[in-house]
């Protein structure tokens, strides 16, 4: 009982300041969705679920939705698939094994920010290389290829996080079902889809899971490559959210807005570990 209470004393000044920087925030947030609460009206009028209403008939607020979950979808099934194929690579013993992984990882241990200053560079309709490779297409100002240059530039970055996590999971696997399958005669292909794969389920699960909740909350790149534009092309909702709050300086209402979303996004989140859990 000594050492509970111990391990209780000393984890309570981290459990305060977690309190503080978290919990206070949201509560606050959420009291502020309850009101009318903006900064040219500084005043703490109550407006009960009117602001939460008022989001679900926004129709920029739902077109925002619309488009962040479209980018998910992209963003995530991209990732985790390129991020599989590396890891797979990887896993195989190539020769140059350190160089590889420091090339893989490189993209991970760059800033979002400096991510989105590097393909603005390199995607610019004038001066970037590979908008004159492709006839000086204009990728961020195109609604045509906004949201997927957008995506693309999202990829690149997050596939390095999905390789590492996916190559530690491949080499924690055992080698006994994989080596039985080719004792049955079964190819590198069925041995991999039919043993590898399902072993490799929960921890591909768990990515989901991460990788889903850091494309929801895509901020940084919407912010430097594009704004937002061209007109609402990629007005994500983390974005939208954030030209509500301070651009149009409505707090409360980018106040229920924001608890909408982390209500989407738990559900989001339950779903996938009842997938994660089955079994």
């Amino acid at each position: 009982m000594r050492g509970r209470q111990a391990a209780q004393l000393l984890a309570l000044p981290g459990l305060l300041v977690l309190l503080g920087v978290v919990a206070f925030p949201l509560l606050y947030a959420f009291f502020l969705s309850l009101t009318r609460y903006s900064f040219l009206r500084p005043q703490y009028t109550w407006a009960g679920l009117a602001r939460y209403r008022e989001a679900l008939e926004d129709p920029y607020f739902l077109h925002a939705l619309g488009l962040t979950a479209l980018y998910v979808a992209l963003t995530v099934g991209l990732t985790l698939a390129l991020g599989l194929l590396l890891a797979v690579l990887l896993h195989q013993g190539l020769p140059l094994k350190g160089f590889h992984y420091f090339a893989v990882s490189l993209p991970m241990l760059i800033a979002p920010v400096g991510v989105g200053l590097i393909w603005k560079m390199i995607l610019h309709p004038e001066l970037g290389i590979l908008a004159y490779l492709f006839g000086g297409v204009d990728f961020f100002g195109d609604p045509r290829y906004a949201l997927l240059s957008l995506a693309l530039v999202d990829v690149w970055q997050q596939t390095s996080f999905a390789a590492l996590v996916l190559l530690a999971g491949l080499r924690s696997l055992s080698r006994e079902p994989l080596e039985a399958a080719y004792v049955d005669g079964a190819t590198s292909w069925q041995a991999f889809w039919r043993v590898t794969f399902p072993l490799l389920r929960p921890v591909l699960l768990a990515l989901l899971v991460l990788q889903t909740l850091a494309e929801v909350r895509t901020y940084d790149l919407v912010y430097v490559l594009t704004r937002g534009g061209p007109g609402s092309a990629t007005d994500l909702v983390s974005y939208y959210i954030y030209r509500k709050a301070f651009l149009g300086l409505d707090l409360s209402g980018a106040g229920a807005m924001g608890y909408l979303l982390l209500l989407l996004t738990l559900a989001l989140v339950a779903l996938y570990y009842r997938f994660l859990t089955r079994g």
